[in-house]
């Protein structure tokens, strides 16, 4: 049995480490649009308009492909962490976590592909397919990390499979409708302090604290899941030189059901499997990832100049909470593990424009503002230290012939330096009894990220 985990991978992944967009969004699925830092969605250039405005399939002609790779390097670092195990009723014993400290907790290097195609069936109609992936993320504390308790590694892989169609009303106007077929992957590690329970002699709660420590155990879940959804989009040409858009791609349900595989001390296996962690166990968990809304919009300056803007508003307060059910209850814990986040609706702003500097090549650049939703330090997970961040992009377009283009980006990301407070307590989540090692714990955030994008484009 298998998680599927969208879920788990929108709860507790890691994916502002890779993600470039806040909340969990991958950032950006074209070279040519990630060139002017996703602003030019209205701008139709090619057949990667599926994701940012499928209505601009009727500007192509023909049959168009355009296949893009990114090439991602984040740096998200954590620093000055610290941690303490509960305080009991009885007098604390090394209460305070050991381990590292500070650490980079992101790989080197990510390799993003996107794929798109379209082909105009007549003067009023065009189909498109897009593949690309809207969320991906990969995040890894060290194993004696001070913050393993709440949760120590996590990996998401997501690829939507998108199949179009556009209708051109008139000269001025078109609309589209697509469906999204949403494929998941993800895995993520989670340590327990059996430590304490063990060294009591008992595995109610609260027991002896004198354990501390001292006989770790960890559960990996991992799994898939597909879900679905739709893209709705508008395009408007007020005039020859100024068009505008608006773009809808709707949330998506996902009831997750998967595993739990336990590894437990051998000095406590057979109690710790008795107290319900059995080597494999069910786990289930219900997510849904948020609508978003982008309107957007395209001016031609003069014949060489081209300005671009998008707001786009994504509803993340979605993710207000989420409940990780395991099979088996635990001895004093329950069955469920607590998070809530109480994330917040946010928005995107990006600028953006083109020059045609010599008759093949097209200079492109941009900038956007992108709002965390993570409402304070307290809400902030560990393994999402999202927060506010600003986008540099540049690049351009070369083209090869009269049929064949390269798009090439270079972006640059900083994400406003974070700190985390995570609070593992059932008391902080609103409830009694939880699956939890019920440590606190903090940590300083600084990240950044690099993508270097190419992007062929062909109309046959």
């Amino acid at each position: 049995m298998k998680l599927k985990h969208v879920s788990l991978s929108v709860m507790m992944m890691g994916a502002t480490t890779v993600a470039m967009a806040s909340g969990y969004h991958f950032g950006t699925q074209s070279v040519s649009a990630q060139s002017t830092a996703n602003a030019s969605a209205a701008e139709a250039a090619n057949a990667s308009t599926i994701f940012y405005n499928a209505a601009g399939m009727t500007k192509l002609e023909g049959t168009n492909f355009s296949g893009a790779l990114n090439l991602v390097a984040p740096n998200a670092k954590y620093s000055d962490a610290s941690a303490t195990y509960p305080t009991l009723a009885v007098t604390p014993v090394n209460s305070t976590v050991k381990g590292s400290t500070s650490g980079k907790i992101t790989d080197d290097l990510v390799v993003v592909p996107q794929l798109y195609m379209t082909h105009q069936l007549n003067d009023k109609v065009t189909v498109g397919l897009g593949i690309y992936v809207p969320f991906a993320s990969s995040t890894e504390y060290q194993r004696d990390s001070v913050l393993r308790y709440n949760l120590n590694s996590t990996e998401l892989t997501t690829i939507d499979i998108n199949p179009t169609v556009a209708f051109k009303l008139n000269d001025q106007h078109s609309v589209a409708v697509g469906v999204l077929a949403q494929h998941a992957e993800a895995t993520l590690r989670q340590y327990a302090n059996f430590g304490y329970a063990l060294a009591g002699g008992n595995l109610a709660l609260p027991g002896s604290v004198a354990g501390n420590g001292a006989a770790d155990g960890y559960a990996d879940v991992e799994g898939d899941d597909w879900g679905f959804g739709y893209n709705l989009a508008w395009m408007w040409d007020i005039n020859d030189n100024t068009r505008i858009g608006v773009n809808y791609r709707s949330e998506i349900e996902h009831t997750l059901e998967g595993s739990a595989k336990w590894t437990k001390p051998a000095a406590g296996y057979a109690a710790l499997n008795a107290a319900g962690f059995k080597d494999s166990e069910g786990a289930k968990v219900d997510i849904t990832t948020p609508e978003a809304l982008s309107v957007h919009g395209m001016h031609k300056l003069n014949s060489k100049t081209n300005l671009f803007a998008d707001v786009t508003w994504t509803k993340h307060s979605r993710f207000d909470k989420a409940l990780l059910v395991y099979e088996n209850a635990k001895t004093g814990q329950g069955n469920t593990t607590y998070l809530t986040p109480a994330w917040k609706d946010t928005y995107k702003l990006s600028l953006g424009g083109s020059y045609q500097y010599t008759e093949p090549l097209q200079l492109r650049a941009g900038i956007a503002y992108d709002k965390s939703p993570v409402p304070n330090d307290d809400r902030r997970l560990a393994t999402l230290p999202d927060n506010d961040r600003i986008w540099l992009s540049f690049g351009g377009k070369y083209d090869l012939n009269k049929q064949s283009s390269i798009d090439f980006a270079y972006s640059y990301i900083k994400i406003k330096d974070a700190k985390a407070n995570v609070n593992g307590t059932c008391v902080a989540q609103g409830q009694t009894t939880c699956v939890s090692s019920q440590t606190k714990g903090t940590a300083n955030y600084k990240s950044s990220a690099q993508i270097l994008g190419v992007q062929y484009n062909h109309r046959f």
